[in-house]
């Protein structure tokens, strides 16, 4: 499986973070601050696992999961939601698109890369 992840957040400090948290786990990084810029890097590279933050500008993260289920590819790629949405209709919302797993901001590096790994074997 590729080793690649990519984050997808409109907050640059938030993916600058996340980046250097899994580079430094041995993650190769790809990002993109919406779900439509994601949708258009995909062309061309194989991603392991997305991390997603839930609202953002021109495509929310939600609206990315289901996208992303929906392509051949990616139907089975885990996809982790990073964000400050904690509330459980949010989350339920998300787990029926296809999400995997649920972090909650402001995060710990250590659980995120618990979860990362455990999604990526």
């Amino acid at each position: 499986m590729a080793k690649t992840i990519m984050i997808v957040d409109d907050s640059a400090s938030i993916r600058q973070v996340v980046s250097l948290t899994l580079k430094g786990a041995g993650y190769d990084v790809t990002e993109a601050s919406d779900g439509k810029e994601a949708l258009t890097k995909l062309r061309g590279q194989k991603i392991g696992l997305f991390i997603s933050d839930v609202n953002m500008p021109n495509m929310d993260g939600i609206s990315l999961v289901r996208a992303l289920k929906g392509l051949p590819e990616y139907k089975f790629t885990p996809i982790v939601m990073l964000t400050t949405e904690g509330a459980e209709a949010k989350k339920q919302e998300g787990q029926a698109a296809g999400a995997k797993a649920w972090i909650v901001k402001p995060f710990q590096p250590a659980q995120l890369l618990k979860v990362v790994s455990m999604l990526m074997t």
